[in-house]
């Protein structure tokens, strides 16, 4: 399954996607959501512990200046690789 994340850690049930996302399952930070990637934080260091495949839009990171910013443990990809999530993740839960 595909999780999107667009709202902001802070305004979310964050620890709960965290337990939902399985071992076979990908997260997808976007719009607001991109917030959890961001290098040391506390949203970053729960998915860095328990969630194996973590992705981040480029666009929604530059659109707020934090390009640079991610951690090393979070993929950076482009729409065309949210489509490619898309295509191998029948099943997609947004939040």
């Amino acid at each position: 399954m595909l999780f999107t994340l667009a709202r902001s850690p802070q305004q979310c049930d964050f620890s709960l996607i965290v337990k939902l996302v399985a071992q076979d399952d990908a997260l997808l930070l976007m719009q607001d959501g991109v917030l959890a990637a961001l290098d040391g934080s506390e949203a970053c260091e729960l998915l860095s512990q328990h969630v194996q495949s973590i992705y981040v839009l480029s666009e929604d990171l530059a659109a707020r200046g934090l390009v640079g910013q991610i951690s090393h443990k979070i993929t950076l990809i482009d729409y065309t690789g949210f489509v490619a999530l898309t295509e191998k993740h029948t099943q997609q839960t947004a939040w």
